[in-house]
């Protein structure tokens, strides 16, 4: 029997550990118990009984904002987002992989805005697109915002990848003949399919509760941040509590359903390996 004692640092760390899972799930099991309030419930405790009320009443036209239409804007918006950011970070993770001439000046430009307010780039593109003669919009000047944010972490992720990543695959497949779309298709893609997939849901997360990059640029139709914002000041029912539980639940299914695709895509790769040894 192991009976030996445990540092000090580990019990602070421990508490330390307790207090951020506190934090951080605490506000929302609040959030998760109130809005399933009775009909005639309010804002605080205790419950005035148990119902399904608010979540059938955030689906339906709202007297200060439209839940429904805000969601599709933000679910299609971070879709954009998303693709857009695992390609364009993927092609300058592969394009980083030589030297070339203003290599530098491009890196430290990419990440560049990572650096400079939020609400700053959100009024400088919101005044470009008017002096242009452009109307902002969510799917146009949000979307550039959007991907100021977005694409420098997407491109970060895939040079610390490609950092790692040994050529000596690549110079086997070439080796045995396959040309180079064959080496990328059949040897790099799948090696790096789980990065890829982490930098999609990076900038879909990302782009999924941005706010201040949002608001100069979504125009005449709010995002969801912009929405539930607008909410928190003109609603006083549990609506706003049903839509926390909505929206966070959401969150919580996409990150599972990206760890399951990378689960799923990392057994596939596991088996391919083992399949290739036993051939050997």
């Amino acid at each position: 029997m192991n009976t030996e004692k445990r540092p000090l640092e580990f019990y602070v760390l421990s508490a330390f550990f307790a207090l951020f899972v506190l934090f951080l799930y605490g506000p929302f099991s609040a959030i998760f118990i109130l809005s399933f309030q009775g009909p005639d419930g309010g804002l605080t405790f205790p419950l005035n009984g148990v119902s399904f009320h608010w979540f059938v009443n955030l689906f339906e036209k709202q007297s200060v904002g439209d839940f429904g239409a805000a969601f599709q804007r933000s679910f299609f918006l971070e879709l954009m987002v998303m693709v857009v950011t695992v390609v364009v970070s993927l092609l300058a993770g592969l394009a980083f992989r030589r030297k070339f001439r203003g290599a530098s000046l491009v890196f430290y430009g990419t990440v560049a805005s990572l650096v400079v307010p939020s609400i700053i780039i959100s009024l400088g593109i919101g005044v470009v697109f008017q002096q242009l003669g452009f109307a902002p919009a969510w799917y146009s000047s949000a979307f550039g915002a959007h991907l100021t944010w977005t694409l420098p972490f997407g491109v970060l992720i895939m040079f610390a990848v490609f950092n790692r990543f040994s050529p000596s695959y690549e110079e086997a497949a070439r080796d045995l003949g396959a040309s180079s779309w064959q080496t990328f298709r059949h040897v790099v893609l799948p090696m790096i399919a789980p990065s890829l997939i982490g930098v999609g849901l990076f900038g879909f997360s990302l782009s999924y509760d941005e706010f201040a990059r949002t608001l100069m640029t979504s125009g005449s139709f709010n995002t969801l941040p912009l929405e539930i914002y607008g909410m928190t000041t003109n609603v006083t029912t549990p609506v706003l509590y049903a839509l926390g539980t909505v929206t966070t639940l959401f969150s919580f299914t996409v990150i599972l359903s990206a760890v399951g695709i990378g689960f799923l895509v990392s057994r596939r790769r596991a088996a391919l390996g083992s399949d290739a040894g036993k051939g050997v």
